[in-house]
């Protein structure tokens, strides 16, 4: 009973560190790379390319941080951001601290839709596109069958059926890398599906932006109702709460955001499931602070995962690997060590 006021007087403290941090994160990722690139030249490219100046930097150094590093550091920014909000939403939603973005089938449907377009030859954006609109068809196929199967649980139906969903979803996948080409459309498969950021540009941040930015506002707007979707649905009703359209809203909030995330960057674990385990460590469980730690963290963590997924060795180590890698063990770690509750 005495850890709650402290968090949440902590929480601004917190929220103000996580912020400073992830700017530190960020110009250590635009800085590190093949091309050395100094502080100040960041600064007169942005002003430059805005202003529509001429910025004083080697041409090679421009291209490199306003086509190459930035658009990447933006992306890493979105997506673990998305990822995270994702994550401490289904959570919160659903009361299980072990749910993570794709329990509703929205990663097995992105993936699905991604795969099939390799399959077929697609374009990149055309692959997006059918990742973007699998992850959105997958969850409305999840929340069809629970709004059939009503005299039950809707929270375990649906968890149930996302389970299931995923699992067909997958063997469709498992199918196709079956019968893709092996020297061409295998490789591209399996590397989109450990998760990527290297071939983001400008325009894939154009597409992701406004899908987050219209996912996160309804979680803005029902900040104070999510704190009581934590309790059973006849006390939320019970305070006022009309439990129902309130899940729905969000679960499709969370799964829009989360689409876009995985349309761009491919299939990255760990960041949904983990970071909001550690928001809570810093702010409690208050939904208000919780969502804003919550994509902080995830924002930075994924920036400086993606860093170090470029720099750690000669080739780029896809993203899912290292994320698991680093992830697993430091759940673990929360696991052995957190005494508190998880609420």
């Amino acid at each position: 009973m005495q850890q709650q006021p402290k968090a949440q007087h902590a929480g601004p403290i917190a929220i103000g560190a996580l912020a400073g941090l992830l700017v530190a994160v960020i110009l250590v990722a635009i800085l590190t790379g093949k091309y050395p690139v100094m502080p100040g030249d960041i600064f007169a490219v942005v002003v430059a390319k805005l202003s529509g100046g001429e910025s004083g930097v080697a041409p090679t150094i421009e291209t490199v941080i306003w086509n190459v590093r930035l658009p990447r550091v933006c992306a890493g920014i979105l997506v673990g951001a998305s990822l995270a909000a994702a994550g401490a939403v289904y959570q919160g939603l659903f009361r299980n601290p072990l749910v993570s973005p794709d329990i509703l089938g929205v990663s097995a449907g992105a993936s699905f839709g991604a795969v099939v377009g390799i399959f077929l030859s697609l374009s990149v954006l055309a692959i997006q596109g059918l990742a973007f609109a699998g992850g959105l068809a997958a969850v409305a196929i999840v929340y069809a069958i629970g709004s059939i199967v009503r005299e039950r649980d809707p929270i375990l139906v649906l968890v149930l059926a996302g389970v299931a969903i995923g699992a067909l979803l997958g063997a469709c996948v498992s199918l196709l890398k079956v019968l893709a080409d092996p020297y061409n459309q295998l490789p591209a498969i399996t590397f989109w599906l450990l998760g990527s950021l290297a071939s983001i540009n400008r325009a894939d941040l154009g597409s992701i932006l406004p899908a987050v930015l219209v996912a996160l506002l309804p979680m803005v707007l029902l900040r104070w109702r999510m704190n009581l979707m934590t309790l059973d649905d006849e006390e939320a009703r019970a305070l006022g709460v009309e439990t129902r359209w309130i899940r729905i809203v969000i679960v499709a909030a969370a799964t829009l955001m989360t689409a876009a995330a995985v349309s761009t960057s491919g299939i990255i674990g760990w960041i949904g499931l983990l970071v909001p385990h550690v928001a809570r460590m810093f702010v409690g469980p208050d939904f208000s602070r919780l969502l804003p730690t919550s994509m902080l963290i995830g924002a930075a963590y994924m920036v400086g995962v993606d860093t170090l997924a470029r720099s750690i060795a000669a080739i780029e180590v896809p993203l899912g690997i290292l994320t698991a890698a680093i992830g697993a063990p430091f759940f673990l770690y929360l696991l052995l060590t957190t005494r508190r509750g998880w609420q």
